[in-house]
């Protein structure tokens, strides 16, 4: 299987990935490509866009993924720009002790491989990782979900798959894919015991050129209004506050009416 990594990047020169994935494919904007090799000078890696595709994340993503299945890939893996590292829980009953271990360079292509075609053989076309890298969340007993969330800092595409980003949800297009993928294929595979390191949210450049509490709360409305409130909610828990902080959480709770785990 020909596995393809990719990552876009805009307006962050410095592409951290490639220090730990140093073989990803970096799509920036042509205006910026010079900046990208200046700051990148041991990889030929990145990849000018065409014009008109920069500006909106999901269009890029979408640009990506069709290139990549158009040049023979079988399985596109998409990446954010600042990933420090993939990481796999391993549980120890013997010492009831939970480790998480850094995966080397070297074995992360044989990983998404192995996946890639597990994912193939349950007949989904779309799959990722855990994104909480608490311990808490590391679910020992139950090493693979078919109907999680899967964040946008890792997910792997499948070629054969139709399902796209949709343009008008560039701040919520991790949990819009994952319920079109759900609601097309029945499913979609999440590796539980396989996480990530990025620095989301916290750095300048990418989505934070056009990130905002309004922004964002515009952006849960569009996708509770595409999928129902009975999937699509707000977290309203807000642990930890007193009422005078309780506040909007940006992150929505989706609930999968998919039986099964």
């Amino acid at each position: 299987m020909r596995v393809s990594v990719c990552c876009p990047s805009y307006k962050r020169p410095k592409v951290e990935t490639l220090k730990y994935i140093p073989f990803c494919k970096v799509y920036v904007d042509g205006k910026e490509y010079d900046d990208y090799m200046k700051a990148n000078p041991d990889t030929a890696a990145i990849i000018k866009c065409k014009d008109g595709i920069q500006g909106n994340l999901c269009r890029v993503r979408n640009y990506i993924i069709d290139t990549e299945f158009e040049q023979g890939a079988d399985a596109v893996v998409i990446v954010d720009d600042d990933m420090e590292g993939l990481y796999l829980w391993k549980g120890n009953e013997q010492e009831r002790k939970i480790t998480r271990e850094k995966i080397p360079t070297d074995d992360i292509m044989p990983i998404l491989e192995k996946y890639s075609e597990i994912c193939r053989d349950l007949g989904f076309f779309f799959w990722g990782a855990q994104c909480n890298q608490d311990s808490l969340s590391y679910r020992q007993y139950s090493p693979f979900s078919f109907s999680a969330y899967i964040g946008g800092p890792f997910q792997a595409f499948l070629k054969g798959g139709e399902c796209r980003y949709d343009e008008s949800l560039p701040l919520k297009e991790d949990y819009d894919m994952t319920l079109q993928q759900c609601n097309r294929y029945r499913g979609c595979l999440r590796v539980n015991f396989l996480t990530y390191n990025v620095k989301q949210s916290e750095q300048a450049g990418g989505c934070a050129t056009y990130r905002s509490m309004m922004r964002e709360k515009e952006q849960f409305e569009l996708l509770q209004k595409k999928w129902g409130k009975k999937i699509v909610s707000e977290d309203n828990s807000n642990k930890g506050r007193t009422k005078k902080q309780k506040r909007f959480d940006y992150n929505p709770i989706i609930k999968i009416p998919i039986k099964g785990i």
